[in-house]
């Protein structure tokens, strides 16, 4: 980890004046972390872990080598729509996600302060918009975003649009599910449709749509199996790892390669031995930098992750006979655009069938949903008789978390898991 921060700190050095400099040493880290994860990464890593962490590398390399065919997109964009055009889809999530693994999103950070944005921001959208006025990323062909969950998307994508000077669609997503609304986002696709035959020069293609949908629903199917199986085995995870996740789920979500790990996934977890430890099921973002957390749970015998619901936000399977209107009640109907009583339903209920022992809830420097909807979910797991631990951090800047609180919190945490039975 010593040698990452120093390499950060050369990259951090170049970046004001060379952004150029900058972006080759990001792209010969990710070169060498791919062929590391290929190589000579833990041999308990499972398998199909080691092909994840090659896809979500690959996603990152593939926008900074080939902006033409890049977009930057939100976590819920359709993304399946962008993938009939044949355009790779980056996350702001994700690119903060990948600076911090590289200690540097301080810089972009302030980089965004510095111009103007509030301190209070999401520093997930700070660390995005600052990697933008850095020169560090290359400019994309084409963005999307929409108003699900965050009031900073399309204010973000704004600035996104009119900085960069590229083609930006605004996708605003209706609460409350019915025909209508259904009907108002499926008007919006077909608009964004049109513009991308505009833009990219290729005609639509309703069949290959119907062909990516139909990969996203066994992909989806093949997860919660997985899941189901995880419940009784060992399955060695990280912090890292489950936020890679991210990428499979929603990012590539109907790929040939997403569906190829999700089916690596649940091939590999059926002939895993029975876990005897405690399972812990999380609740929104994960800071994988932390080193306490890391400590705990990566590759633990003893604390194993289940996962977090982002990864299961939307799980019904599309209808294939009419794919507009299948995504559309995708975006309406994710939990992450409903009233926070659906998604404490989820948990609660992805947390019995997967026989967690507890919850632990991650409160988010500057996610309003989070943080807001924290303390309604501690009652609900009470009343359900869940121990849940809530914490207070920042899941990319490293000056937001309190390391000593964390861990003053986590072991007594873990010591009531044991008290509620041996591990």
């Amino acid at each position: 980890m010593g040698v990452v921060k120093t390499y950060g700190n050369i990259i951090k050095h170049f970046q004001p004046a060379h952004p150029e400099v900058s972006r080759r040493m990001i792209t010969a880290g990710l070169f060498l972390e791919r062929f590391r994860a290929r190589h000579l990464s833990d041999q308990r890593i499972p398998k199909a872990y080691v092909e994840l962490n090659t896809l979500a590398v690959g996603q990152i390399l593939h926008g900074l080598k080939h902006p033409e065919t890049t977009a930057w997109t939100n976590l819920f964009t359709p993304v399946e729509i962008l993938q009939c055009f044949d355009l790779f889809c980056l996350s702001a999530e994700a690119l903060s996600s990948f600076w911090s693994g590289f200690f540097i999103e301080d810089r972009f950070i302030d980089d965004a302060e510095a111009a103007g944005f509030a301190p209070t921001l999401c520093s997930y959208h700070k660390c995005f918009l600052g990697s933008a006025l850095s020169g560090v990323m290359r400019t994309p062909s084409f963005a999307v975003t929409t108003s699900t969950v965050c009031d900073a998307n399309f204010n973000t994508f704004r600035f996104i649009e009119k900085h960069c000077r590229i083609p930006t669609v605004f996708l605003d997503i209706p609460a409350v599910s019915t025909p209508e609304s259904i009907q108002y986002v499926s008007a919006q696709l077909k608009e964004l449709i049109h513009t991308l035959e505009e833009h990219t020069g290729k005609s639509f293609d309703v069949d290959r749509l119907r062909e990516i949908l139909q990969r996203e629903n066994q992909s989806k199917d093949l997860y919660l199996r997985y899941l189901l199986e995880k419940a009784e085995k060992t399955y060695p995870t990280t912090l890292t790892l489950q936020m890679y996740e991210l990428f499979a789920t929603h990012l590539a979500i109907g790929s040939v390669e997403a569906l190829h790990f999700f089916q690596s996934l649940y091939d590999e977890v059926r002939s895993c031995p029975t876990f005897h430890g405690k399972r812990i099921y999380w609740v929104h973002l994960l800071p994988f930098y932390h080193d306490t957390l890391q400590n705990v749970f990566n590759l633990s015998d003893t604390w194993q992750l289940q996962g977090f619901e982002m990864n299961i936000d939307y799980t019904k399977p599309l209808d294939l006979s009419d794919p507009l209107t299948a995504l559309a009640k995708k975006l309406i109907e994710n939990i992450y655009n409903r009233p926070f009583e659906e998604k404490i339903d989820l948990v609660l209920k992805t947390a019995h069938e997967l026989r967690s022992d507890g919850l632990i809830h991650f409160c988010h420097w500057g996610c309003k949903q989070s943080i807001g909807g924290a303390m309604r979910l501690k009652e609900a797991a009470a009343a359900a008789g869940y121990p849940i631990l809530l914490l207070d951090g920042d899941a990319i800047d490293r000056r937001n978390s309190a390391d000593g609180q964390i861990r003053t919190r986590l072991d007594a945490f873990l010591e009531l898991l044991n008290e509620n039975g041996a591990v």
